[in-house]
Parts: C-alpha cells; sequence; structure tokens
C-alpha cells in the first residue's frame, strides 16, 4: 500500500512533492550528496550545509586525534526505515553503518592517507576509496545526516494534506549548530507503530554519481594503459598492422592493479590529477527525476491522466464554500505543471509573525526555462502562489494582497490562481500598474489558462509552457 493510498489523499505521485512511498517495502531510489550539493534551491543547500558540517567534524575529529569521538559519532548512523527508500525488497531494512560497521568505516577512515592528508574531502568521495561504502549505504548515511530537514519537510506536508500525526521522538539527528547527534519530540505519520519520513521527490535518485567502478575502467585503466603502452612493458600487444596496444582486460588481470578500494585510493594518492579528472567529468548540473521514473520503480507502476485534472478543476463550483477544495486541488495541479522547477510548496505559510498568510508558498529550484530566467532580472528564490475560488474577477484588494506578501527575502513573483477573468486587459493593466510601482510581478492564471497549461504537460511541451509564462511576463514590462 502506498501512503496516499493509506492517508486517503486522493492523489497520485504526479501531484505530490514528496516519494509516494510503498508503506510494506523499499523504493529502489537513492539520496546522493553530490547532487543535493549540485542543487540551489534553499532545501538542498540547507541540506547540503548539514552533510559537508558533518562530514567535517569526523575528519577533524580523526586528525585531531579525538578517535572516541569520530567513533562514537559514526556509531550513530542507524537504519533509516522511515523513509522507505533503498534496496530491501521486502520490509525496510536500511544499511546504516552502526555496530560493527561503523568500526570497520572508522578504521578504514583512521588509517586512510585520504584522511589524514585531506585527500579525502566530502563524503561522496568516500564511495571511491573506502571499502564498504556503496550506493545505498551513502544514501543511508546522507538520510541520517539531514534528517532535521526531513522531520520539517514532512509536517509541513503533513500540514498541508491534513495527514494526522502522533507527536514521537524524532531518534537521533545530526544538530548542524551543535555539531553533533541530538533528539526531540516531532509529529509524524504513524503506519503499524512506526514513523513516517517524507524525502521530496526532488533530491531522489536511481545511483548515486560518485562511482569507483566508472572511476576504475574509464580513467584509471586508461591511464595505466598509456602509462604501459609508453614504457613498453609485457603488458603491450603488437597488432598484425603493426599498431601497439594494451587491453584492458590484461590491465585487470594483473594482482597490483586489481579493482579495490585498498587500490584505488593508493592510485589516486600517487596521481590525483586522474581522480580530478574524474571528478570534472562529473556533471555540474543534475536533473531530478521525473515522474514517470520514480513511478516505474513502483511495483505496480500507474499512468496518471493528466486529463484527470481538467475533469477534477471543472468539477469544482466557484464561491466561498468550495475554496478548502479548490485550494487543495491546486497544490497538486501547480506541483503536476511546474515540478521540477518548483518544489517544497508550503501551504498557507506564516509570515509577519502570523499576521498574515500565504496559500502556497513554492522554493524556485529552475535550471532552465521561464523561472531560471525569471531569476536573472527579479528576486524569486520563493513564487507565492494564492488561490481565489470566486466567482468574478479579482480586482486590486486582491492583487494587494499578494504583492503584500512580497520581500527582498523572500521574491517579488507571484501567481494569483483564479476561476475567471472576464476583463483580461483591466486585469493586465492592474498587473502592469503593480510592476510599474515596484511592487513586485503579477501573473494571473484562470481555469483557461490551466487547463492549456494541462494539454502542454500532457504533450510534455516544456518549451510551449516557457512561452506561455514568457508572454504574461513581457505584457508586464514591455
Amino acid at each position: 500500500m502506498r501512503f496516499s493510498q493509506h492517508f486517503k489523499l486522493g492523489k497520485k505521485q504526479q501531484e505530490l512533492d514528496f516519494v509516494d512511498i510503498r508503506l510494506d517495502t523499499d523504493l529502489p531510489l537513492f539520496l546522493d550528496p553530490y547532487a543535493i550539493s549540485k542543487r540551489e534551491d534553499l532545501f538542498s543547500q540547507e541540506c547540503d550545509g548539514i552533510i559537508v558540517n558533518y562530514f567535517q567534524q569526523i575528519i577533524d575529529d580523526i586528525k585531531d586525534g579525538n578517535l572516541d569521538k569520530a567513533k562514537a559519532n559514526l556509531n550513530k548512523l542507524r537504519e533509516p526505515n522511515e523513509t522507505h527508500l533503498g534496496l530491501s525488497s521486502k520490509r525496510s531494512q536500511g544499511k546504516g553503518v552502526s555496530g560493527k560497521q561503523s568500526v570497520d568505516v572508522f578504521d578504514a577512515l583512521k588509517e586512510s592517507r585520504a584522511v589524514q592528508t585531506g585527500f579525502l574531502k566530502d563524503l561522496s568521495g568516500c564511495e571511491l576509496v573506502i571499502p564498504g561504502i556503496s550506493k545505498d549505504k551513502i544514501s543511508d548515511i546522507v538520510t541520517n545526516i539531514i534528517k532535521v530537514k526531513l522531520f520539517e519537510y514532512t509536517e509541513q506536508q503533513c500540514r498541508s494534506y491534513n495527514i494526522p500525526t502522533t507527536k514521537v521522538s524524532s531518534g537521533l539527528f545530526w544538530n548542524p549548530e551543535k555539531s553533533s547527534w541530538d533528539e526531540l519530540f516531532i509529529n509524524l505519520p504513524i503506519y503499524k507503530q512506526s514513523r513516517i519520513i517524507l524525502v521530496p521527490k526532488a533530491i531522489v535518485r536511481l545511483s548515486i554519481e560518485f562511482n569507483h567502478s566508472k572511476y576504475y575502467n574509464g580513467f584509471v585503466l586508461e591511464y595505466l594503459q598509456a602509462e604501459n603502452l609508453s614504457a613498453n612493458t609485457a603488458l603491450v600487444t603488437l597488432l598484425k598492422n603493426g599498431d601497439a596496444v594494451v587491453y584492458k582486460k590484461d590491465l585487470k588481470e594483473k594482482p597490483e592493479y586489481k579493482l579495490s578500494k585498498e587500490f584505488l585510493y593508493s592510485f589516486s594518492k600517487d596521481h590525483p590529477e586522474v581522480m580530478q579528472e574524474y571528478i570534472d567529468s562529473l556533471p555540474e548540473s543534475i536533473s531530478s527525476l521525473t515522474d514517470d521514473e520514480i513511478e516505474e520503480k513502483q511495483p505496480q507502476p500507474v499512468k496518471f491522466n493528466y486529463s484527470d485534472l481538467k475533469a477534477q478543476l471543472s468539477a469544482i463550483p466557484s464561491g466561498k464554500k468550495n475554496e478548502d477544495d479548490y485550494h487543495n486541488l491546486m497544490i497538486g495541479i501547480v506541483s503536476a505543471i511546474f515540478y521540477p522547477n518548483l518544489v517544497i510548496p508550503t501551504k498557507e505559510e506564516k509570515n509577519h509573525e502570523g499576521r498574515k498568510r500565504i496559500d502556497i508558498t513554492y522554493q524556485n529550484a529552475a535550471k532552465t526555462g521561464f523561472f531560471e530566467f525569471l531569476s536573472n532580472h527579479v528576486s524569486c528564490p520563493f513564487i507565492i502562489v494564492e488561490c481565489k475560488n470566486y466567482e468574478n474577477d479579482p480586482a486590486n484588494p486582491e492583487l494587494d494582497q499578494l504583492t503584500g506578501r512580497f520581500s527582498p527575502r523572500r521574491g517579488q513573483f507571484g501567481i494569483l490562481l483564479c476561476r475567471t477573468v472576464k476583463d483580461k486587459s483591466l486585469m493586465e493593466m492592474r498587473c502592469r500598474d503593480s510592476a510599474d510601482d515596484g511592487r513586485g510581478y503579477v501573473v494571473v492564471l484562470d481555469d483557461e489558462d490551466i487547463y492549456l497549461l494541462i494539454d502542454m504537460k500532457l504533450e510534455n511541451n516544456y518549451a510551449k509552457i516557457d512561452e506561455f509564462f514568457q508572454e504574461k511576463y513581457k505584457r508586464l514590462v514591455m
């Protein structure tokens, strides 16, 4: 059973910002510290800061001789079964590094010249040179370290969807302010007496970027091929046409070149430029998984019909009586249309110490398209969204309400969602007045616009969605 089914959310993966996990097993999805570090949205940046803080504390303690402290901090990396992500095929069983495994990792780090010399600088590099560390363990380590952000996210999503929660012990999480493990009481959803932690779908991966096998086969062996060829060693084979070659299979058969983390570290220490070439080859920008890619990892994938969103929207009557239904539906529709550019929606976020509320706040995570263009011209780390289930056109008070939510820190761009705009020229003029007066930029979308955007998303025509918004923005500024 999926999370959305158990808690009767009435939404599918495309309408949800988090991974719609299976509650009876794990989905083979992972958290990659390198991929997180390359993201620019606030949530990811905060997670990256916590990961860096933890790993640096371990390294500093080992280098400074605080070995008991380093060992204790590693031993607290428990199995994070609450996220239901990983490789378990039955009941969730994470692969933390507590107990004997933590001792093994500690010993590897303590004895590793990579740590002592500062050669190993981040958690991602452990996959290349530390024995016993693979993608599932890296992912579980990351989950443990950033739990404090996942707690916040889970509580936030539960508030947005009215998901029942219970106050429970958080278990240990890394507190970056104290640079130590901490524990508190938090509100989490419960299934069969077990805590559940939700993970934003924008940060999950099918694997992790750092891969010791790819490093070995694609970079280390190629260097050794050239080196042996240059030295004309016994590994050189002369072809009939006179060309000399060194085969990778012959290198792999040599005991001194056999693939192991110990060999990779020894080689990398002597040839740091080769590891740097590998790191430089990794992508600077890593795209989020699509909803379809996430859905394919489900035991029983479900095909999503975007047209259903149009039917659901048209079925909600306009008017105050149905404003909650409209509001709840639009969170899913906006997420479905704009993911992965807009992520981490927060419903009815308080600002000005609770005196004002924002209907929906999204973090701007765009690296391409309109919202990336917008970030280069307008302050918009957050996109402010207001929902008005009015029978008539919104007017100046509604625009003023939205622009009143803008600030230098939150951003100066918002979307006003409403059911109808009969006088589009007047609405456009009002929005242009707001921009001209320096009060920020507002794009108004009525049902007609939403239907168009859903059709574009149905066709995966992202260029058309970008053009749609670029035209709306151009009318505000030209």
